[in-house]
């Protein structure tokens, strides 16, 4: 028999059986949990959640409070006389610390080897049904928890929540500052959603860096939507490791019983599946589970069946947007991934990219797309540059500048025409191994360029620590650019910090005529968007660039007037 096992076997024993006055709090000094003996002595005092001076008022004395707070705040365990009136039998306690608080065990008159013997069957008790590292209850406490929760219910209305919360970017916090970074995060983070809860809340570490919470006895979905509020402002602000600011977000799930399931696994499932709304939808945010999700849920299912096989199929294809360098140059083209589904018709890149990146489908497509518009080029003149964009997840295998060294070498073509397009994410994501990568490249002869510039967290150590040829200003600052003064000092402020560092920019999402304008006016270098020619076939840009002198943009004259 494990010693899981056999901690759920101590724990009916200790708390319905045990002759000892037994009793356990958590951080906050709250009651979780208490022998049978000790509610038959005090009565209505000995509730869960009672704090512990309602229960030993004589803890409010300042001798036992001194002893009580050392041996709470770590100190080894003691045995502490309780004041008594004249006449009453000799009463102490033996306080020992737990893994998430303290335990008590009351003594009437009797020696301290009992307490002793008792004090070791608790902590074995909580080694088995806490999680070491946080002082939350454990898994396997969880499942017990949210199947008594479930039985318990009734009626039609919902009376029991469960909250899933997972934490956003902590494999970033892991990866960049190591494990032990990573450990006291999680730390932190048990004790701030520890801090959220009231009465009737219970937390628990369910894996990883996955929390949840049980809520019961509350006016629900307003209470579970208060609680879920409270936890994401919470984690709003930094967590300070090693005098480092780290800023992880929580994203929430939120599942009702009997309404979302009846028995645990259900309620997990429709939890997660909110879970993973919460994070589609930008994260650090809460979603309550609904029917529609699950549809949602299972189209992706689909989806994600269906992309494994569209290579071979030939579903998959790429268009070419045209790259303007002003007034009227063609300096290339962006290859861009498109997937005709043969029943649902064009999906877009932002919904099956992370289906692909998630089920490991990256490194076969990317390398497909890279020779694809690699060909595609060599049809052009031999001035013209592609730009292809890397997934994060091309990164992760480590083969990487060999796959792109095998395919220039089998295509034939200069290495200078090929512009390697990744975000800030790839920087964020095993930062040393991914710059080594970038440098191979570099090495290589190839072109590289930031995209997305200004989204994410546009460290200036990025721009410090790896010579990029381009930086890409995202379409968010360009679509009101005309109107937003705003955004006119953020790209004047990015144009000018590239070419202060000998960089090239790009502007993402020209859309229209006074963009392009404002643009050219601020030395802009080069001009991407609809405006200036919508993603084409492959065989339509040898037209595009046939005929590309007449599409000239406003002249600097014209421009400089008009603004």
């Amino acid at each position: 028999m494990d010693v899981s096992r056999a901690g759920e076997a101590l724990l009916a024993d200790l708390l319905a059986n045990t002759t000892e006055l037994l009793s356990l709090y958590d951080r906050d000094f709250r009651l979780t949990h208490y022998a049978a003996r000790l509610k038959g002595l005090y009565g209505g005092a000995v509730a869960l959640g009672a704090a512990i001076w309602e229960i030993y008022p004589s803890f409010l004395d300042s001798r036992c409070r001194d002893e009580f707070l050392r041996v709470f705040q770590g100190g080894s365990a003691a045995s502490i006389e309780l004041p008594r009136s004249s006449g009453e039998a000799p009463r102490s306690v033996f306080v020992f610390g737990t893994a998430d608080g303290v335990g008590i065990i009351e003594s009437q008159g009797k020696g301290g080897r009992s307490a002793a013997e008792e004090q070791e069957r608790v902590i074995l008790l909580h080694q088995a049904t806490h999680d070491v590292l946080t002082g939350l209850q454990n898994r396997r406490q969880f499942g017990e928890r949210l199947k008594e929760a479930l039985v318990a219910i009734g009626g039609p209305k919902p009376k029991a929540a469960l909250l899933q919360i997972d934490l956003d970017d902590f494999k970033s916090v892991n990866d960049t500052l190591g494990h032990g970074a990573g450990d006291t995060l999680l730390q932190l983070a048990a004790g701030r959603i520890r801090d959220a809860l009231q009465d009737g809340e219970s937390a628990y570490r369910y894996a990883g860096d996955e929390f949840a919470v049980i809520q019961l006895g509350k006016e629900q979905p307003l209470e579970a939507e208060r609680l879920a509020g409270s936890l994401v402002n919470a984690f709003k602000d930094p967590f300070v490791i090693n005098g480092i600011p780290v800023f992880v977000g929580s994203s929430i799930g939120i599942a009702f019983g009997p309404e979302h399931g009846t028995d645990g696994e259900q309620l997990m499932k429709a939890a997660d599946i909110a879970l993973y709304a919460a994070k589609t939808d930008g994260r650090g945010c809460a979603r309550t589970f609904n029917r529609s999700m699950l549809l949602l849920l299972e189209q992706r299912e689909n989806l994600r069946r269906s992309l494994r096989t569209a290579l071979e199929r030939g579903e998959l294809y790429i268009e070419y947007q045209p790259l303007i360098r002003p007034p009227s140059s063609v300096i290339g083209f962006e290859a861009l991934l498109r997937w005709r589904h043969p029943e649902i018709g064009i999906i877009p890149p932002g919904v099956f990219i992370p289906i692909a990146e998630a089920d490991g489908l990256m490194d076969e497509i990317g390398r497909w797309v890279l020779e694809q518009a690699c060909r595609q080029a060599l049809t052009w003149p031999s001035s013209l540059t592609v730009a292809v964009n890397l997934s994060p997840a091309q990164f992760l295998s480590g083969s990487l500048t060999d796959t792109v060294a095998q395919i220039i070498d089998a295509v034939g073509i200069r290495a200078e025409r090929l512009e390697l397009e990744i975000t800030e994410t790839v920087l964020l994501e095993k930062t040393i191994d991914n710059i080594d990568t970038l440098n191979t490249l570099n090495v290589l002869g190839i072109r590289i360029s930031l995209d997305d510039f200004g989204t994410y967290y546009s460290s200036l150590s990025y721009l410090k620590n790896f010579p990029f040829d381009t930086l890409k200003i995202d379409q968010y600052f360009i679509t009101d650019l005309e109107t937003d003064s705003k955004s006119q000092t953020i790209v004047q402020s990015i144009i000018n910090l590239a070419h202060g560092l000998g960089i090239s920019v790009t502007a993402e999402g020209v859309e229209t005529s006074a963009q392009a304008r404002w643009l050219v006016k601020k030395n802009c270098d080069c001009l991407q968007g609809n405006f200036l020619g919508r993603p084409l076939g492959a065989e339509a840009t040898s037209d595009f660039i046939r005929r590309s002198p007449s599409k000239e943009l406003p002249a600097m004259e014209e421009s400089n007037r008009a603004l």
